[in-house]
């Protein structure tokens, strides 16, 4: 159950990740690769997810989302509606902590398996290494620097 509530969280965001992706593709913004076919949104989309690294909501959540294990340990809640409510919160925490570099995807091309793997990477090195908020911190500030050359 615990599962099941995390993968409902993340089920409604790939909805609306959904959405966002055909009203983009509506608008003619995205290529055949799904990618943004205008830097300056592209250049913008960086920038914030690049200053969304620095919020003290992004280390909340990183925080609660680095250990599945010792988040059921701190946050138990008995029954099978329990284990939903903490699957769904502790899902909640992750989206917090990932949901805009997702969305970066839409910048460099949600078909383009080189930079899925790239932000993987950085999901897991931020998440799983000892020095991940420093991992987030030098991300974000590559992010916000990588924007501002897109835009010029």
């Amino acid at each position: 159950m615990f599962v099941a509530g995390y993968l409902i969280v993340w089920g409604t965001f790939c909805v609306a990740a959904t959405a966002a992706q055909w009203r983009l593709q509506q608008s003619a913004l995205l290529s055949p690769m799904l990618a943004l076919v205008s830097p300056m949104v592209g250049g913008v989309l960086f920038i914030l997810a690049g200053i969304y690294q620095f919020t003290p909501f992004k280390n909340a959540c990183l925080r609660q989302c680095r250990s599945p294990f010792a988040f059921i340990l701190n946050h138990w809640r008995d029954g099978w509606d329990g284990a939903l409510r903490m699957g769904a919160s502790h899902g909640t925490y992750c989206l917090g902590c990932c949901w805009v570099l997702m969305a970066l995807l839409f910048a460099v091309g949600v078909m383009n398996l080189i930079w899925v793997a790239v932000i993987a990477a950085f999901v897991f090195a931020e998440k799983l290494l000892p020095g991940g908020v420093w991992v987030s911190r030098v991300g974000g500030g590559a992010m916000a620097a990588f924007g501002v050359w897109l835009l010029v």
